[in-house]
């Protein structure tokens, strides 16, 4: 398994995206999909506070058990889901409070990656980046970064640890796929290659629409999270995204390749990307995210994908 950078610490190319655990898989399975991981040579797994009401890091933290020292865990604090009224994410307080919850729940006596789930406009980059040096200081987190920030945010947040002296976000963790392609075009790319950030995409196979199991004209399979998502399932698809389904199958079938080849290599073969975080509810489909990562796209590749994307 290729190992990447984030910051100070190495990181597979193929990460696991821990959001399954608690809310779609119980501790019995989540131990199934942690063990298929490590075998696969994953070192690298993304949780959060408010995935599965915390029960995501304390099932992660029971699946990983004596190996935590083997990998690096991830997870993020700050969602608006998880603050009560009045609550910023990125105030001190909260943040150390947030962070001695997880470390209980996750089992360990130190978060590696510990990442702002998303920004805080009320509370002064200065005062969060100064809490999560002090942090680091006392070695309880590793290294840090940020989710769903903008550009503009993401820029300011640099500037802000610079102008007090304290590690600037090592990582931005923003939605990109082969079908949303923002980061591409809002400068988010353009910020990460010029400041030496790492990218980390989340929904890299936007919920499972780019597995294949999604197909224009059939049913959609019971049980899938597209399903079980009602309405919040249209902003990942809808007829014409199928349409795009079905010509970047036949496209891949013509190469030998299955579509999730190309969902998953389309960011392993990015210099910016660091760790694919890809979910997974079962060992078989961590074993098919890790063997697709391995089809090494050209320029010419993606620009073909970018055509029948457009048209």
């Amino acid at each position: 398994m290729e190992t990447r950078r984030i910051g100070e610490l190495g990181v597979s190319v193929v990460g696991l995206g821990c959001n399954n655990f608690g809310m779609r898989i119980d501790a019995d399975a989540t131990q199934g999909v942690v063990d298929a991981a490590l075998d696969a040579g994953i070192t690298y797994f993304d949780t959060a506070e408010v995935y599965g009401a915390g029960m995501s890091e304390e099932y992660l933290g029971r699946a990983l058990g004596r190996r935590r020292d083997q990998v690096v865990v991830a997870t993020k604090w700050g969602s608006p889901v998880s603050l009560q009224d009045g609550e910023r994410g990125g105030d001190p307080t909260r943040i150390r409070a947030s962070l001695e919850a997880s470390l209980s729940r996750l089992g360990t006596d130190r978060i590696d990656h510990y990442q702002l789930h998303r920004p805080d406009p009320d509370t002064p980059a200065e005062e969060t980046l100064g809490c999560l040096a002090e942090l680091r200081a006392e070695g309880k987190i590793r290294e840090i970064g940020c989710s769903g920030f903008s550009a503009a945010q993401l820029e300011n947040a640099h500037r802000a640890a610079a102008s007090v002296g304290v590690p600037p976000y090592a990582s931005v963790q923003n939605h990109y796929s082969v079908l949303t392609r923002d980061p591409e075009h809002d400068g988010v790319f353009d910020l990460c290659d010029r400041l030496g950030t790492a990218f980390v995409p989340y929904f890299p196979l936007e919920s499972g629409l780019l597995t294949g199991k999604y197909r224009a004209g059939t049913e959609r399979p019971p049980g899938s999270r597209l399903v079980a998502w009602g309405d919040r399932a249209r902003q990942f698809i809808d007829d014409d995204k199928l349409a795009v389904v079905e010509r970047l199958i036949r496209w891949c079938a013509e190469r030998d390749h299955e579509l999730l080849d190309l969902a998953m290599s389309w960011h392993a073969s990015h210099p910016l990307v660091a760790s694919v975080i890809a979910g997974a509810t079962t060992a078989d489909q961590v074993r098919a995210n890790v063997s697709a990562s391995t089809w090494r796209l050209t320029d010419e590749d993606r620009s073909e994908v970018d055509d029948l994307i457009g048209g």
